[in-house]
């Protein structure tokens, strides 16, 4: 292993959180045999391990699936924990419909080719501009049911219950400038982020990010912070990074996760979260 990782003291640690896309999945989204022994043996060593990651919980089916652990995920950026085992909702923090409605009435005089979407807790709907860029739903949920296609409709429409997230897409913003203007524009009303390359912000609660999320399934499990090892890759991971006693960044995550982590250590396509947990396991 890299003499960074070699060299760090690991003592202590009980909870390893984690970032999915871009951090423990590979690019092409699957996970390797040695990241699955890896999680495997996390847990049986009687760690708690979690996913932090910004997906909401109908995208995490797959991901037990491909990695076999099942455990509490802290989804949404933070908006939700998620119980995988029987999925279950064991905490939401939602958008009221009326800030939601707010929010992108006033995004959209800034940025007139915005298209918004929501998220609920269970569930997805979207305005008929917001171009998708890979499937909306799973084609079959975990029991091998159809999973509707979701509803279109304009901002009101589909803003008329609570969301766990607000996505809103302007595929000529530059992603980090867009998330600088949307953030002076809304304030504190509520939590900004961006998790991609182009333009795509994810607009939770005020307050709400990954590490609150995480601060909130580790008083669950009575853990401090500083027996918190935590790793990530895009914008949306630096409140955890900065929060949790021990972080990383991967070598192919964005200069401000790196910035924010204490160590940067290899990168997704090379196992790195996998090499993390072993050396936490020797």
């Amino acid at each position: 292993m890299p003499a960074e990782i070699a060299d760090l003291s690991t003592a202590g640690i009980r909870l390893i959180a984690t970032d999915l896309d871009g951090t423990l999945l590979r690019s092409d989204d699957t996970v390797s045999d040695r990241t699955r022994a890896a999680l495997r043996d996390a847990t049986a060593a009687g760690l708690v391990v979690a996913f932090v990651t910004g997906r909401p919980p109908r995208w995490l089916d797959d991901v037990m699936d491909e990695t076999g652990h099942v455990g509490v995920a802290v989804g949404a950026n933070g908006a939700v924990l998620y119980d995988m085992a029987d999925q279950s909702l064991l905490s939401v923090h939602s958008l009221p419909p009326e800030l939601m409605r707010e929010i992108g009435d006033e995004l959209r005089v800034q940025f007139p080719d915005v298209a918004f979407a929501v998220e609920y807790p269970h569930g997805f709907a979207a305005e008929p501009g917001y171009v998708h860029d890979w499937r909306v739903n799973p084609r079959l949920d975990r029991h091998g049911r159809p999973i509707p296609e979701p509803p279109m409709g304009t901002l009101a429409d589909i803003a008329s219950q609570p969301g766990i997230k607000l996505l809103a897409k302007d595929r000529s913003a530059q992603p980090d400038h867009f998330l600088v203007a949307a953030t002076e524009l809304l304030g504190e009303r509520a939590t900004i982020t961006h998790s991609s390359s182009y333009g795509l912000l994810e607009i939770a609660a005020a307050g709400v990010t990954k590490a609150t999320g995480l601060a909130e399934l580790a008083a669950r499990h009575d853990i401090r912070r500083e027996d918190i090892l935590a790793v990530g890759d895009m914008p949306n991971d630096i409140p955890m990074l900065e929060w949790a006693g021990h972080s990383f960044a991967v070598a192919n995550g964005h200069a401000s996760a790196r910035a924010a982590a204490a160590v940067t250590v290899g990168r997704n396509d090379d196992d790195a979260v996998a090499e993390l947990i072993e050396r936490v396991l020797a």
